[in-house]
């Protein structure tokens, strides 16, 4: 099975750095010097990470055979695609892949069925589920412990407890001003 890693950022430097967005709870495993990487676009690669470090706290990485700004540049965008066994667990209990969360059903706490996640989107502040709802129309819940409450692959469902809106809407209007104002 296939995941994105990271997605390649502009270059850094003069001597074929370049600057990653990474898309892996486990850079230190995927992201390590010697690991080979498809990339999308396939014509890219593959990619073979020469040294990884960190400057000014993002992820710095240099490519075998990438020697200057220009190839580094010519890589920007590029998509960094690491083969993984599928029966592979993330190493931290409450951690999943996004292939294990695509596909369960949604529900809320009290049974009422939301949807299916279709997709997982990464957003740099917290990840959301894109789920589909039985009419075909689509619903954004976060993947926070808050409202995502249980993840249970072998039953295939991701349990909510939605705050009022998110699904509905009975959104809750507040507001700090005075009514009689």
């Amino acid at each position: 099975m296939q995941l994105v890693v990271a997605r390649i950022g502009r270059a850094h430097g003069i001597r074929g750095e370049v600057t990653v967005e990474v898309r892996t709870d486990e850079p230190e495993l995927r992201l390590a010097p010697g690991a080979v990487l498809a990339t999308d676009p396939a014509s890219a690669g593959p990619l073979t990470i020469e040294t990884g470090r960190v400057h000014s706290g993002r992820l710095l990485l240099r490519f075998e055979g990438v020697r200057d700004r220009t190839a580094a540049e010519a890589l920007r965008n590029t998509l960094l695609i690491a083969e993984v066994d599928p029966e592979e667990l993330p190493e931290e209990e409450d951690e999943y892949y996004d292939h294990q969360l695509i596909d369960l059903d949604v529900v809320t706490e009290d049974g009422v069925e939301v949807g299916r996640i279709t997709e997982i989107s990464h957003l740099p502040s917290q990840d959301l589920f894109v789920v589909e709802r039985p009419d075909g129309s689509e619903v954004y819940v976060p993947f926070v412990s808050e409202i995502v409450t249980e993840i249970d692959l072998e039953e295939q469902r991701a349990v909510i407890a939605p705050p009022p809106g998110l699904i509905d809407d009975r959104a809750e209007i507040a507001s700090s001003r005075d009514g009689d104002a």
